[in-house]
């Protein structure tokens, strides 16, 4: 197969168009986190060459947001380093949609929230590992080309001119909510909720969002399971 059929193959394939969709939305949030980055006074590059680096939105966010806030670096990237845990069961789940060999490592690099959520809905490993592999690699060209974008502009408009400093907390919110659908989740989310709000008068800017992180052990000791 020639690369010309091939390109026409993968235009027709549905999971191609849910792919550039799911694409397009990372991009809109990349804009206001390369935005956000450079009003937390970091340099324009700084959230492009995460995107590719890191490619995991949402530890990104979290570790530019503890930033602009004054936390210290270290504390930040902790933090990001905690919410990519959940990396290891999508690296589990995705496990036959992966291939092998060059193709192998590159997917790899290519999980993330969407890529997986894609691969998983669907009904064989071939049109998963096809649906891993365009919305991963769709994830790697619009999520840092935005977060550029959005750098630039945030190096000459404020973010909140724009309203794009609304945007963090609407994502955090966006990714939290499914999270209370599960009755499960509740008490250690409203727990971690109670400790942050406590804390914010006390600890060092940026450390009160890290204080929530105290609910699990909490709960640990307090109902002998971990939540």
């Amino acid at each position: 197969m020639d690369v010309r059929t091939e390109q026409r193959t993968i235009r027709k394939d549905p999971l191609a168009r849910s792919a550039a969709l799911l694409s397009a939305a990372v991009g809109c949030i990349g804009l206001a986190y390369g935005a956000q980055t450079v009003a937390a006074g970091l340099p324009w590059w700084f959230a492009p060459a995460l995107g590719v680096l890191v490619l995991a939105g949402s530890a990104e966010m979290l570790f530019v947001g503890l930033v602009a806030t004054g936390g210290s670096p270290l504390l930040a990237l902790a933090s990001g380093a905690l919410v990519n845990v959940r990396h290891l069961p999508y690296g589990l789940a995705a496990a036959p949609y992966l291939g092998s060999g060059a193709a192998r490592l590159a997917r790899i690099h290519l999980i993330n929230d969407e890529s997986i959520a894609l691969a998983l809905s669907q009904r064989d490993p071939e049109a998963g590992r096809r649906g891993l592999t365009y919305a991963g690699a769709g994830i790697l060209i619009a999520w840092p080309l935005s977060a550029a974008a959005g750098a630039g502009i945030g190096s000459v408009i404020s973010p909140e001119a724009l309203g794009l400093d609304a945007v963090f907390p609407a994502v955090l919110l966006a990714l939290l909510v499914p999270a209370l659908r599960e009755k499960r989740n509740r008490n250690p989310l409203a727990l971690a909720a109670l400790l942050a709000l406590a804390a914010v008068p006390y600890a060092p800017p940026g450390l009160a969002p890290a204080v929530a992180l105290l609910a699990l052990p909490l709960l640990r000791v307090t109902s002998g399971a971990w939540p």
